[in-house]
């Protein structure tokens, strides 16, 4: 009996182990699409893409999207990654922690303030402290006092959509605008009255034109950066 069981552990050890390995995937990372989003080269043939799990970046129409894809781009781009899988979403992506020599990128993202922390997804209690030292520094993205999470402004634009009209959007009254201000039909600098106004098309209709070097400040003549 007392080997029966022996035997049965050392089974559930092995049978434990290879589900485990069975997590780990290897490949070369030959596409970036923004900065939570790549394309794997599994085995030489095969791609899949790949979800970096607990961060969400810019979209890359928000203020900051282009440079997280980049800061992204210049960590995995070209290299051979390892893939720690959690689980597969239902776009049909791996979802997972990128490991590129040796070093964390899902962490590297909200480290450079360049993605935030998806509270909704998130179970490394970690990642709250990185992000807030990120935003007490100011770093990427937080360098802008109104950054809006990306979900919010997948939400707004699901709503723009679906909306007859344009929703409309408290501003400050410091500004130029008028109180209730809505996403017009501007699209250049030179269209617009005043900074505030160009922050408004910018952070709040995704006119990310207004935004060419993807620093978070639009229109920088009128900005005075």
């Amino acid at each position: 009996m007392k080997h029966l069981r022996l035997s049965i552990v050392l089974i559930l050890v092995i049978f434990s182990t290879l589900i485990h390995a069975s997590e780990l995937v290897v490949g070369k990372v030959v596409g970036v699409h923004d900065g939570d989003t790549v394309t794997l080269l599994v085995d030489g043939h095969q791609q899949i893409k790949i979800r970096l799990a607990q961060i969400d970046a810019p979209e890359v129409a928000q203020a900051f999207g282009q440079r997280s894809q980049q800061s992204l781009s210049e960590l995995v781009f070209n290299k051979t990654v390892q893939i720690n899988k959690e689980t597969t979403d239902k776009y049909g992506r791996t979802v997972g922690t990128i490991i590129v020599d040796g070093l964390d990128a899902n962490k590297e993202q909200i480290k450079r303030g360049m993605a935030w922390v998806y509270r909704q997804y998130l179970h490394d209690q970690s990642l709250i402290s990185i992000e807030e030292e990120a935003k007490s520094k100011k770093v990427g993205l937080w360098s802008d006092i109104n950054a809006i999470p990306p979900w919010e402004f997948r939400h707004g634009s699901k709503r723009n959509s679906n909306a007859s009209s344009e929703p409309r959007v408290a501003i400050s009254p410091n500004n130029n605008l008028k109180k209730d201000s809505t996403c017009g039909t501007k699209k250049y600098c030179k269209e617009m009255a005043s900074c505030e106004e160009a922050k408004f098309y910018l952070t709040q209709c995704g006119l990310s034109r207004l935004d060419g070097d993807s620093d978070g400040v639009p229109c920088e003549k009128l900005c005075g950066k």
